[in-house]
């Protein structure tokens, strides 16, 4: 019975062909100077220099940053704020997955208000002000981390062993073109990661403290695609409708998670990033089903509603939840043991005292203690 407040101030363009809508958008902000941020991945597959080419036709200045990594670094988004001010840009465009977004979100705040994005982190974080005189405009190539919508941006400090989050909705994108075309290439390995990613936020909003009856619808139509589309998107990459539902199924989460938050599984998947390098993603489906596991207790009516939705079974009990997750994950290859993503037995107290510095803790349906952690660990390890 939470009170709640609605607030989703993307502007959000949804479906095929959006993309050709870009340079309207650009020119909506009277911007003349783009800076795009992308990785280099992309870079190979003529996506970009066609982005360039559509804007360079429409009179708009373009250059491009394409060094951005896999779970980016505090590095990077500061290399591309300096890349910013020094082209004397007038608008930022994300072209890519979670990481890039998230870069290019960093990078503005660092842009407009000075410092060091770790400044903008913590408890005692600086307030960050409305961005008003840099605009960021993102096209998600990936159905996944829902960045496309967030007020989150999630970043490497790889000198210290931990990921940096920023939160404001002032972080959000002012426009959002999702195209589900641009996830058609998308190699299968990828698919898979970004959208157990996505099952994670529905189900962990799903079950927060903080879930309202907003988020929780949201939420529950984000599991149904997720179910019904995320194998056929991995095994089937041309599949128009599994793409175009996971795409969906991103931004319906994402918008949901913005409001309820996340849990345990997100605060685990941070420091086993943080200490063995390991992709988000495939952190995060790795650790699903035992964490839901851990929570049934908590929830018991809500994981039942989960287990029914994945396996369209009215029979279906809560105990089952975790199991279909499971099953989901192993189908598409995500790897089930920490010791087959680089974790070291060494590495496990640090991951389950780091895991208790997170936020994402509070909104948990069962509170846990780095104990709990460590035993979730051992498990799985």
């Amino acid at each position: 019975m939470n009170s709640f407040q609605m607030f989703i101030p993307t502007n959000v363009h949804f479906g095929e062909g959006k993309l050709e809508e870009l340079p309207d958008h650009v020119k909506s902000f009277q911007a003349e100077r783009v800076l795009l941020v992308t990785d280099s991945g992309l870079m190979t597959t003529g996506l970009i220099d066609s982005i360039e080419q559509l804007l360079r036709n429409a009179g708009v200045e373009v250059e491009v940053y394409a060094d951005v990594e896999p779970d980016p670094s505090v590095e990077t988004v500061h290399k591309v704020a300096e890349r910013f001010s020094d082209m004397r840009g007038d608008l930022l465009l994300a072209v890519g997955g979670g990481s890039s977004m998230d870069t290019a979100k960093g990078a503005r705040i660092v842009a407009l208000q000075g410092g060091h994005i770790r400044d903008y982190s913590g408890l005692q974080a600086k307030p960050i002000r409305p961005n008003r005189n840099i605009p960021l405009i993102v096209l998600p190539t990936t159905a996944g981390t829902g960045s496309e919508v967030t007020f989150f941006g999630v970043f490497s400090d790889w000198e210290n062993k931990v990921k940096v989050t920023v939160t404001s909705p002032f972080l959000a994108p002012n426009i959002a073109i999702v195209d589900p075309a641009l996830t058609r290439t998308v190699p299968s390995h990828i698919t898979a990661s970004t959208g157990i990613d996505v099952l994670a936020h529905a189900v962990e909003t799903y079950v927060s403290r903080a879930a309202n009856p907003f988020s929780e619808k949201l939420a529950e139509s984000a599991v149904a695609l997720v179910g019904e589309h995320l194998r056929t998107a991995v095994f089937y990459g041309e599949n128009r409708l599994a793409r175009y539902s996971m795409a969906q199924a991103s931004l319906l989460a994402g918008v949901a998670f913005n409001h309820s938050f996340l849990g345990l599984t997100h605060a685990i998947a941070a420091a086993v990033s943080g200490y063995a390098h390991v992709p988000h993603g495939v952190a995060i489906g790795l650790l699903l089903p035992a964490v839901m596991d851990y929570n049934l207790r908590a929830n018991r009516t809500k994981f039942r509603v989960v287990s029914r939705i994945l396996s369209g079974d009215s029979a279906a009990t809560e105990q089952d939840a975790p199991v279909l997750v499971r099953q989901l994950a192993m189908d598409i290859g995500i790897p089930q043991h920490l010791r087959d993503v680089g974790v070291t037995e060494d590495m496990l107290d640090g991951i389950a005292k780091d895991s208790m510095q997170s936020v994402q803790l509070r909104f948990n349906p069962r509170p846990a203690t780095a104990l709990d952690v460590r035993a979730l660990l051992d498990g799985l390890y």
